[in-house]
């Protein structure tokens, strides 16, 4: 069985493309093409099931039209229309340090480097900007908004899905 957090979300199945099965896939990371995975992974009223990719093709940067295994109506692509896509997370492990996507850090938990206080849970990356941002959940319910750049980034330990940052004296106080 799929487990949500050996899993983060990559994108969305958007609506039927054609009559024979295949789907518009909005993505918003495409390590499943640049790690050569050979499926996606779809919530299925609440079930996380693996599809196995038969084809696809790039229509922007953030759209491909995909062909799944074992799907061949529309009938059968309804089921996943604005079903979110996820990929297991060891996709981004594989990958080069330089090649990983915010959005695997979804989940991590974030401590300040000065005092090693914990500053709360990374929810979401806010990158309707130039500058991404890192949307955390503190402990007390409240968010904050964090710049995601590398250079307040000073350790990230995978295993225990922690990171530390570095920042700038008074960001948290805003």
């Amino acid at each position: 069985m799929i487990r949500i957090e050996d899993v983060y979300q990559i994108g969305r199945m958007g609506k039927a493309h054609g009559l024979k099965g295949e789907i518009n896939f909005q993505f918003t990371d495409d390590v499943w093409d640049r790690a050569e995975s050979d499926h996606i992974i779809c919530e299925v009223d609440g079930i996380l099931v693996p599809f196995f990719i038969e084809e696809y093709r790039f229509r922007s940067d953030t759209t491909a039209i995909m062909k799944l295994e074992d799907i061949t109506s529309i009938e059968e692509v309804q089921m996943l229309v604005n079903s979110p896509v996820y990929l297991e997370k060891h996709y981004q492990e594989e990958l080069d340090e330089d090649e990983v996507s915010l959005n695997y850090f979804i989940g991590f938990k974030m401590y300040d480097g000065d005092n090693g206080n914990e500053i709360g849970t990374i929810s979401d990356i806010d990158d309707n900007t130039d500058n991404w941002l890192f949307i955390v959940q503190r402990p007390d319910g409240s968010e904050v908004m964090i710049p995601a750049h590398e250079e307040f980034i000073a350790k990230i330990n995978q295993e225990e899905k922690t990171m530390v940052m570095d920042l700038p004296l008074g960001l948290l106080d805003l």
